[in-house]
């Protein structure tokens, strides 16, 4: 019905279609003058059973909502055999120019351009991203056609607010390699808002105050369709929205030429104090809004928990766990609670350095990068060193040491890219500056990830990477490495009962408490977001007090 309405010569192909069952009604923004010119249309069309108000739609009526509803139908199934009927055979959008990427090519370019695409588009605030592969966003975005009738405006004046008016359009062919394309990108980007600079200046009214300059639609040729939103919603929200102006563009392209509003037209729908009243009935932001967290070991104990307090924030959270059907039972809680996109699970073994990289991939392709990383997943093992075997050293090592290099490197790849900076926590212990008896491997894994942060600490500033440690105690509930034969061990090595730990802990802390998951989580918060934004190399005790861990 849109296509009609958008359509070069739209009330004659209505008048053709339906004669004087319909009436024509020319485009103004919606309200009073418009209402007058629907009723005048109608009064002096007594037979009229609908309404095509251009670049707007459809209204019908009758005397029950039953008829009213038929007629809705019947003049949509109308509209689409009319389009069908004159479909000829021929390429609305002309001859493919770029054909999509094969899967893995295109999966592999994405990996590579979007953080750089989101660090560009995030520079007032920050972008989720999300791509649209489907044959229709590909076919229109390799048509020849595409560059240009990508400009023409919008599809419908309801789409502005979360398309704008016109998508930026990358010139761009697979055989020129995708180095140029990470060069090219920043640069349109910086265009499209000069453009959109001076297209606020041009028809400003006084108190207006220009909104985020940078377009919601990127189309790319070989790629397909990229959106942005302040959050996975509202990239989904943008991505439907341009799916159907691809359809209504096609629509209008097979009966006609397509055509938009004017940019003064669109101004007063963009910054028109309605629709802008509608954004500030959306709900206070989380101070990680927009952001993208990974918290590794995310399937349980302190790794759920800051799960949990980050998407409380704000956060889009992806889970990397072995345990993957614990990650997806976390992921589906976060959506359920916070919404589409909040939560993701990501099998990962942070010891095998492929999984890490693919891992991040995974991340990349379905946020558009990485803001926050929460180095969480470990094991334990207690044993006098005399009996501690190689294999268990090893392993210790390769999850405690090993893997929280990888899990870091790979973000730091992924950060320069970005240009947002980030920032980096690492979930230590106190026995990480305190040794205990009968766990020498799990000591020295521990000690090595408090310096490896402070290391990372000076390499991160110059890009505006923070990294910063916390040192939990005895955080026994919930936890899979507790409840795996440590809480057995450690009881040993103290020559109490397994039941008698919690309160043995409890006792030796200077504040008398028990720590939970959610106190460290509640420092992880902290140390991931804005509060902490002058701070790095710290490490930060959250163990009730226990004496021997007080830094020096």
């Amino acid at each position: 019905m849109i296509s009609l309405a958008c359509a070069s010569d739209g009330q004659a192909l209505c008048r053709r279609l339906w004669g004087h069952r319909a009436v024509w009604v020319d485009y103004t923004r919606p309200g009073f003058t418009l209402s007058q010119w629907v009723s005048r249309g109608v009064r002096t069309a007594p037979q009229a059973e609908l309404v095509v108000m251009g670049k707007h739609g459809l209204i019908t009526w009758g005397q029950s909502s039953r008829e009213c509803y038929e007629r809705t139908i019947r003049a949509i199934a109308d509209a689409e055999e009319f389009i069908a009927g004159n479909r000829r055979g021929q390429k609305v959008f002309s001859e493919t120019a770029v054909p999509p990427l094969p899967p893995q090519t295109r999966r592999e370019t994405l990996a590579r351009l979007l953080p750089v695409l989101r660090g560009t588009l995030s520079r007032q605030r920050p972008a989720v991203l999300q791509v649209d592969e489907s044959g229709p966003a590909g076919a229109f975005a390799g048509s020849e056609g595409a560059a240009a009738l990508s400009q023409v405006g919008a599809a419908c004046p309801d789409h502005l607010v979360h398309t704008k008016r016109v998508p930026l359009f990358v010139t761009w062919t697979p055989g020129e390699g995708i180095e140029p394309l990470l060069v090219r990108l920043p640069v349109a980007v910086d265009a499209y808002a000069t453009a959109y600079a001076r297209y606020f200046e041009e028809h400003r009214k006084s108190g207006d105050q220009m909104r985020d300059p940078y377009p919601r639609v990127i189309v790319i040729p070989g790629l397909g369709m990229i959106t942005a939103g302040d959050d996975a919603h509202g990239a989904d929200v943008s991505r439907q929205l341009y799916h159907r102006a691809i359809a209504v563009m096609e629509g209008s392209q097979r009966v006609g030429e397509f055509t938009s509003l004017t940019p003064q037209e669109a101004y007063d729908i963009e910054y028109w104090p309605l629709e802008l009243y509608k954004l500030t009935l959306r709900p206070a932001p989380g101070e990680l809004a927009g952001r993208v967290a990974v918290v590794t070991g995310g399937a349980s104990g302190i790794g759920r928990a800051t799960a949990r307090r980050l998407a409380r924030d704000g956060a889009h959270v992806a889970i990397f766990d072995i345990n993957n059907a614990g990650a997806q039972t976390v992921a589906g809680e976060l959506t359920e609670r916070h919404g589409t996109g909040r939560g993701m699970a990501v099998h990962c073994d942070v010891t095998d350095e492929a999984a890490v990289a693919e891992a991040f991939r995974t991340v990349v392709l379905a946020y558009g990068g990485v803001d926050v990383v929460v180095s969480n997943a470990g094991i334990a093992l207690s044993a006098p060193i005399d009996d501690t075997t190689l294999r268990d050293w090893t392993r210790t090592m390769d999850v405690l040491a090993t893997g929280y290099f990888l899990i870091s490197r790979e973000a730091f790849r992924l950060w320069k890219d970005q240009r947002m900076g980030g920032s980096l926590i690492f979930v230590t212990s106190k026995n990480s500056v305190v040794a205990s008896r009968n766990a020498a491997a799990y000591n020295t894994a521990k000690a090595a990830e408090l310096h490896l942060a402070r290391s990372l600490a000076e390499e991160g500033g110059p890009i505006g990477v923070r990294v910063n440690s916390v040192l939990p105690d005895a955080v026994l509930q919930d936890s899979g490495i507790w409840d795996a034969g440590w809480r057995q061990a450690r009881a040993a090595a103290y020559g109490i009962k397994p039941e008698e730990l919690d309160e043995y802990y409890r006792q030796r802390t200077v504040l008398k408490v028990n720590v939970l998951p959610e106190h460290v989580a509640e420092a992880i918060s902290f140390l991931a977001g804005p509060r902490a934004s002058r701070t790095t190399g710290a490490a930060l005790t959250v163990d009730g007090g226990v004496t021997a861990a007080y830094l020096r």
